[in-house]
């Protein structure tokens, strides 16, 4: 079997994060050990004894659900089979031992957006791991609103049909993609605006765009909601003018529907070749 190179990277990137999970477990587990140490401790007070006794408790129980999150990780991960029973373990893995991830990362002069993309690899091949066979309303497509040109005066985050297809920027690709597939789209200036969206739409599956910090906070608060993470392109710098390749866009839709999109439309598949789509440079 041929092994590219993308796929070696994508391996590389996801034993970042098990890898500084496996480390954040361990540390806790030690501290954990330490207050029990603490709790026999002569000269300690009764309700000292208690409070240590306590935390060294949940502090125990958080790293061993966790252990048993991180073991159905690697087992989807290595076997590409889910296992239901192991679903709350994963998510207390994830929700509970992020930030300390992050700050073991921070620790080891690890760059945090390697981190949240080591998470959003892990996260995008679980997710692929189960079958979807869903109708195009049941996907939502989320994107930021910094896709479209900053100059642009015809603002699309109250109405994405505002936009008048010029080809400045990806948002006429989000378009024809949307007119094609027909799927749900919201364009979201934050946080707040992409739950709002999850809520009115009810989607069963999401395709997100967005930077690191904000896929990985994304995907955190949907779980259980299946969400695969496109990372977008920043050459102007963050929250201004950035760009995706529509190619991985359409290829996460076509994991979640199947590829219904209209037969009638295939000359117009948007390529990966240049980031270009229907003749419209520079997304």
């Amino acid at each position: 079997m041929k092994v590219s190179v993308s796929d070696i990277q994508s391996y590389v990137r996801k034993r970042l994060f098990l890898g500084l999970l496996a480390g954040s477990l361990l540390a806790v587990g030690l501290i954990s050990f330490a207050l029990w140490y603490l709790i026999f401790k002569p000269g300690q007070s009764l309700m000292n004894q208690l409070l240590v006794l306590v935390l060294a408790f949940f502090l125990g129980i958080s790293v061993l659900v966790a252990g048993l999150g991180m073991a159905g990780m690697l087992v989807a991960l290595l076997t590409s089979k889910r296992l239901a029973f192991l679903q709350t373990p994963i998510r207390i893995a994830i929700n509970v031992f992020f930030p300390v991830i992050i700050a073991l990362g921070r620790l080891l002069k690890i760059d945090v957006d390697r981190i949240k993309r080591s998470f959003i690899e892990v996260n995008n091949q679980m997710v692929r791991v189960t079958r979807f066979r869903l109708r195009p309303e049941q996907v939502l497509l989320l994107v930021p609103h910094c896709l479209q040109r900053t100059q642009c005066p015809h603002k699309i985050t109250v109405e994405i049909n505002n936009c008048h297809r010029c080809g400045g920027c990806c948002i006429g690709d989000i378009l024809e993609v949307r007119d094609r597939y027909g799927i749900n789209v919201g364009v979201a200036t934050g946080g707040t605006l992409a739950r709002k969206y999850v809520k009115d739409y009810r989607p069963r599956a999401v395709v997100a765009v967005a930077c690191e910090r904000d896929l990985t906070s994304g995907i955190q608060d949907s779980i259980p909601l299946p969400v695969l993470g496109v990372t977008n392109d920043r050459p102007f710098g963050p929250c201004h003018n950035t760009r995706i390749d529509p190619a991985k866009v359409e290829e996460a839709l076509n994991f979640f529907i199947g590829g219904k999109g209209d037969s009638g439309h295939k000359d117009h598949k948007i390529q990966r070749q240049g980031y270009s789509a229907s003749g419209l440079k520079g997304c």
